[in-house]
Formats: C-alpha cells, sequence, structure tokens
C-alpha cells in the first residue's frame, strides 16, 4: 500500500484520508495499515466511515459493531450511518445495488468534507480510501468481459478518481488476510468480533446469484487453475492498458477544448432546456477513437456524473459526419431519449430536444 501510494502519487503525506470501512477482511487490512501510515507521518489526519444498507438484519448489526470497535482500538473518529436501501429502492424502483453504492459515496463525500474541516484542510487534498484489491480489479475485467465496455473499460479500476483512491489494487486478498493474522500472531492490537473471527464475512458473497459473485466463485477460480499467477499478470495487462487509455484520453481531452462550443442558451428556450453544445466540423478528420472519446466527454458533462453514456448514442452522434468526415447537412436525430442531434455545414449541434424544437419555431 505505501508503495503503490507513492508510485502512483495517490496521496500527499499531510492529506486528511476517510477510510471506508464494511467490516470485512479488505477493509480492516485497510484501516490497520492506514494507522501505521499516519504514525509514519505519510497519511495525514484520520477517520472512518461505516454505512448500514439493513440488507442483513443482526449480520448488519454487527457488521456496526466490529467497525466501531476497529476505530476505538486504533482510535480512529467514526462516522456511522444506517440506510434502509431496501426500502429506498422500493420507493424510487432503482437497482439495489447501485443504489447502496451512490449512497455509500454521498456519505463518504459529507464525511470528507466534515474531516478537512476538522483538520483544517482544503477539502481537494482530502482523500476518500476504499478498499478495493486485485481480485477485485480482476472481476471488474471478466465482468466487462462478459456484458461488454466502452473505451478504456478494460483498465478496470482506477487508482484514483477524483478524491477517491484505491491503494489496495497491488495486493491481493489473501495477502490482506495473512497480513492480519500475521498481526494477531505478533500480539498487536486486533479487533474480533462476537465469535472471535478477525473480520466479519458477508454471506451474500458465497451467493452465485449475484453477477460479481458468479464471477468470482465460477469463472476466477477456474482462469487460476490455468494461470495460479493470473492475477498480477491480468493487472499488469490491465495497467498497460491503462497507460495506453491515459494517453488518447489526454489527446481526446485536448480536442474536447479545441473543437467543443458550449451553447450557454438559446434566445427564447427555457433556462433548463438550453444548454448545448457544438462540435466543430474537424471533428470529422480524426481517427474513430478519438472521436469516440470527445463525444463521450461531452454527452458525460451534458448528462452529469450519474448519467450513463449510450454506445449507441456516441455512434449514433458520429454517424451526423459522412465518410469523408464533413458534417452531414439535414441530419437529425434522438439520443439518450431527450438529446437532439443535427447537423449542418457549421458542425454536429447536441441540444435538449425542447431546445431543439424551440429553434425549428423561430425559423
Amino acid at each position: 500500500m505505501k508503495a503503490t501510494i507513492a508510485e502512483r502519487e495517490l496521496c500527499a503525506p499531510d492529506a486528511p484520508v476517510l477510510l471506508m470501512v464494511s467490516g470485512g477482511s479488505d477493509s480492516t487490512a485497510l484501516a490497520y495499515a492506514a494507522r501505521s501510515l499516519h504514525d509514519a507521518g505519510q497519511v495525514g489526519d484520520l477517520a472512518m466511515l461505516h454505512v448500514n444498507h439493513c440488507l442483513r438484519g443482526e449480520e448488519a448489526e454487527a457488521d456496526a459493531r466490529f467497525a466501531a470497535q476497529l476505530a476505538e482500538l486504533l482510535d480512529i473518529p467514526l462516522f456511522s450511518c444506517t440506510i434502509d436501501i431496501a426500502r429506498e429502492a422500493e420507493r424510487t424502483g432503482e437497482n439495489v445495488e447501485a443504489l447502496g453504492r451512490r449512497e455509500r459515496y454521498l456519505a463518504a463525500n459529507e464525511a470528507l468534507e466534515s474531516l478537512c474541516l476538522h483538520a483544517a484542510a482544503p477539502l481537494a487534498e482530502g482523500r476518500i480510501f476504499t478498499a478495493h484489491t486485485a481480485d477485485d480489479r480482476v472481476e471488474s475485467f471478466y465482468m466487462r468481459s462478459i456484458v461488454g465496455t466502452g473505451p478504456g473499460g478494460f483498465r478496470s479500476m482506477r487508482y484514483r478518481n477524483g478524491p477517491v483512491v484505491r491503494p489496495l489494487l497491488d495486493t491481493s486478498r489473501e495477502e490482506l488476510r495473512s497480513f492480519i493474522e500475521q498481526r494477531e500472531r505478533e500480539g498487536r492490537p486486533t479487533a474480533c468480533d462476537e465469535q472471535g473471527a478477525l473480520w466479519r464475512e458477508d454471506a451474500t458473497n458465497a451467493h452465485t446469484d449475484r453477477f460479481r459473485a458468479y464471477v468470482r466463485h465460477e469463472i476466477v477460480p477456474r482462469a487460476k487453475e490455468r494461470n495460479p499467477q493470473l492475477l498480477d499478470v491480468l493487472c499488469r495487462t490491465m495497467n498497460l492498458i491503462a497507460d495506453e487509455d491515459d494517453m488518447l484520453d489526454a489527446q481526446a481531452d485536448e480536442l474536447a477544448v479545441r473543437l467543443a462550443s458550449w451553447i450557454e442558451q438559446v434566445e427564447g428556450a427555457d433556462a433548463d432546456c438550453a444548454a448545448g453544445c457544438t462540435l466543430a466540423p474537424e471533428l470529422g478528420g480524426f481517427a474513430r477513437p478519438l472521436q469516440r472519446r470527445v463525444v463521450a466527454r461531452v454527452l458525460g458533462l451534458m448528462l452529469g456524473s450519474e448519467a450513463r453514456v449510450e454506445t449507441a448514442s456516441i455512434e449514433a452522434l458520429l454517424d451526423a459526419f459522412d465518410e469523408g468526415g464533413a458534417p452531414r447537412g439535414g441530419y437529425v436525430v434522438n439520443i439518450q431519449g431527450d438529446l437532439a442531434v443535427s447537423a449542418n455545414k457549421r458542425g454536429v449541434r447536441i441540444e435538449p430536444m425542447a431546445a431543439f424544437r424551440s429553434r425549428r419555431k423561430r425559423r
């Protein structure tokens, strides 16, 4: 963990760090390692966050008690919250796992803000440490292999995404469990649950009716039979993919700044449907992979961070350019349910459908 943070410059030595701790082996090891880094002056003030999703009854309550014991043992302040995810999912119709993830990170950002305020540190310097491991990264790789992914998807998890840092991505789950067991053998302070276990086991991890659990218990073990070094080999491969992905991302960012003109307001249209963007005709002259990334960035900014940019939307927008790379005059298509794409010699325009219709009426 120390080497990964240093090599990838994931965190400044004085940065406040919020640890997301479920009580499982990975996050328990994260807490022990982070406490050691703090004591060595390699990270700043620490706090822990535990979120009870109310999905596993008494087991979830026991997880919360274990997290509280771990926080007290390590003298780390604890943020704890309870969210009835099943009830909220029933109310909104959202996927339980996606909703749980969103609520966790909302709580994490609020807790990080409080931690930075207490530490008198700028929020931009704060970090949220998660306990994702090399195993999680490989599982994500196979999941995306099964369902498909867009540009850069096969890099799997990023070491850093905004304030969120994954310092254990180079470490296996087996190594983390050995680390905790070694700590106990050495007689160092170690948390235990009511049954004497050194971490909490989530029984749902053994179920194969969930996609990740299916990959974890059915696919990865068989792949390891062919190559016992699967985690190391595949993580190296993903890092190679990530290097190339970063290079293409940088080029796409530069193109997006240069070729995308943002429309703040369309005269006569309502303010909430006036935002839009025009892509310059020059975009049609670039290689398709770069075009896709530029379009994905533009659509991501228009739709917001929580929305999913559909591959079909990217391709439909790029179809606004002909084989020679010029915008197709008169081309019109609807994407993402409520965005209109239109083209003329001045470029390709993306805007809310209401703004598009308003412009058409004024002609």
